[in-house]
């Protein structure tokens, strides 16, 4: 804090695809604790983002300033027309635009285009305006997202139809997404792996690496027993193509070894009315529990939860809501990105989806191994996803690339 209190605070704007409030996906979670990191450690920021039809309420006990941009987002008819990948389109409203080109003409110090979404704005701040530089520009990305849609359509196994339309989207986000990365400032990546992938889209460019952080308490959940249900959980939010698809896969490798053991998986979070109605018909083992304001309770009457997402990239962040909330947690070796090695250690991880299902079908009546993974995995976990070290680091990346800057723009002494 002595560094922010001696040199005057960075003005940013912080431009998401929707205000992050109430933060009920992962990406809103991560927008939402790194941006009010960076605000609590010293930045002067205002964050602007589309709103629902009903305005959430925002919080006001943040230091940033909220700047709504009412209106419907582009139906996804209409952005799928567009040259623009189907995220940025679907919010490249005109509303949206409007501000954008009113915020251009104020003055920044750093503008974050949060996840490849918002790229479309990047032209109107890259121009220098008045006598003082450009702000710097910064891409928080939450994925390097040309590798999930690539990974997406290549084993997409649904319709036809379907299939053309994640064709034609990854080959825009592959080209939109690398323009974005070699024409900012700096690049936030959510984890090593993505930092590599996108040094090699754009040599030159600084990356720094930013996994989530956990602003909730551990759990003081009691012991895994014999009358704990043998039930594994899975949380998400199931709207995307590709979190439908891992879903599907999981549900095919665990249906028949899940019936013969007796173990039943619960799925709490919102998904299309058609493929709940779908899994419904097709599975015996699984129960569908649709969006739950709270997931503490579903912890408490399982054993596992599970991660299997062979589809996507990225941190995911429900890992931190089931080692915090204390149940033991089962995944895949490429969903694991981003956990330290000491936490991947005290998981249950497995190379494919038949070798997790086993894996946690033979874990489920084994107690000690169950209660033994969830305290290693916390007490690994707990010190290593703070908020504000991710805050403190992204605000001094930006005093490292503004300080030359500055220097050049500089009056002359006399």
């Amino acid at each position: 804090m002595a560094d922010t209190q001696r040199t005057p605070p960075l003005r940013g704007l912080w431009l998401a695809r929707e205000l992050p409030s109430p933060a009920d996906s992962g990406d809103k979670i991560y927008s939402a604790g790194l941006a009010k990191a960076l605000a609590e450690a010293g930045a002067d920021l205002t964050l602007a983002g589309l709103v629902a039809e009903r305005a959430p309420a925002l919080p006001a006990d943040w230091p940033i300033r909220w700047h709504p941009i009412p209106g419907r987002r582009t139906p996804t008819w209409r952005a799928l027309l567009s040259a623009m990948p189907l995220v940025a389109a679907v919010h490249a409203t005109r509303d949206y635009q409007r501000e954008v080109r009113d915020l251009a003409r104020r003055d920044w110090d750093f503008v974050v285009f949060d996840q490849y979404g918002t790229g479309w704005a990047l032209d109107h701040f890259r121009k220098r305006r008045g006598r003082g530089p450009r702000p710097l520009l910064v891409h928080v990305a939450h994925d390097h997202e040309a590798s999930v849609c690539t990974q997406l359509f290549r084993e997409f196994r649904g319709s036809s139809l379907m299939r053309l339309g994640l064709w034609q989207n990854q080959l825009k986000v592959r080209a939109f997404e690398r323009a974005l990365a070699a024409r900012v400032d700096l690049i936030t990546a959510i984890t090593d792996e993505d930092a590599r992938r996108f040094n090699a889209d754009a040599p030159g460019i600084p990356t720094v690496v930013l996994t989530p952080g956990y602003d909730g308490v551990a759990a003081a959940r009691r012991p895994i027993g014999p009358d704990t249900p043998r039930r594994v959980v899975m949380v998400g939010s199931f709207r995307w193509t590709a979190k439908q698809e891992n879903l599907r896969r999981f549900l095919a490798a665990a249906e028949a070894p899940f019936a013969r053991q007796g173990i039943e998986l619960q799925v709490a979070g919102a998904m299309p009315a058609g493929f709940a109605a779908q899994l419904g018909r097709d599975s015996r083992v699984v129960r569908l529990l649709g969006f739950v304001d709270d997931i503490e309770p579903l912890f408490d009457a399982a054993r596992i939860a599970v991660v299997p997402e062979a589809i996507g990239g990225g941190f995911k962040l429900k890992f931190l809501d089931y080692i915090f909330g204390r149940i033991p947690v089962a995944t895949l070796g490429n969903a694991a990105a981003g956990l330290p090695q000491e936490v991947r250690k005290a998981v249950l991880c497995r190379d494919d989806l038949d070798g997790l299902v086993q894996a946690i079908c033979a874990a489920m009546d084994d107690l000690a191994l169950l209660n033994g993974l969830r305290e290693r995995a916390l007490e690994a976990a707990r010190d290593r996803f703070r908020w504000p070290d991710r805050g403190q680091a992204l605000l001094a990346a930006l005093r490292q690339l503004a300080a030359p800057r500055a220097t050049l723009t500089a009056p002359a002494l006399q």
